[in-house]
């Protein structure tokens, strides 16, 4: 989490520094030694320190997050809703084909979220092909490896 972005008092946004969401659901904390021949050899930190670096450069700021837990994925789209942040990058990954409460939280909110893939889930197993994700995101960015976060980023610095 990028502390510049929020006041000591209630964890609130400022106003001046632009909020972005990234979330990451189960397996990226292994990234970097999880199958690097689909997902790349670069770790969660390695994208989230190139994301804090350009999102900063835009004046914006990135709260970075992982977690093996469906809820908590939940929980953190409904904050960034309460905490007004600018738009929310989320990498379900296994959730992504499987979630229906993911689905239902996205469209709970008005917070833009975009969908991001280290991999293209089309070029991969049948049962990827879904994504009740995307039903509800404003676009996808899939299959560029850890760039795919970049590009959301970008099209999200300029809502």
């Amino acid at each position: 989490m990028c502390n510049r972005c929020f006041d000591n008092i209630g964890g609130r946004i400022l106003a001046d520094q632009p909020t972005i969401f990234v979330l990451n659901g189960p397996n990226l904390n292994l990234l970097g030694t999880r199958e690097p021949e689909i997902y790349g050899i670069d770790t969660l930190d390695d994208i989230a320190g190139r994301l804090d670096d350009h999102a900063r450069a835009a004046g914006a700021c990135i709260d970075f997050r992982q977690s093996n837990h469906e809820g908590h994925l939940i929980d953190w789209l409904h904050e960034a809703q309460a905490v007004g942040a600018k738009a929310v990058l989320l990498n379900a990954a296994g959730f992504t084909h499987t979630s229906v409460a993911i689905l239902d939280a996205i469209k709970a909110i008005t917070v833009p979220v975009f969908e991001v893939h280290l991999s293209d889930p089309h070029k991969r197993e049948s049962f990827r092909h879904l994504s009740y994700v995307g039903m509800a995101a404003k676009a996808v960015f899939a299959g560029h490896g850890a760039k795919s976060y970049e590009l959301a980023l970008d099209v999200a610095l300029q809502l």
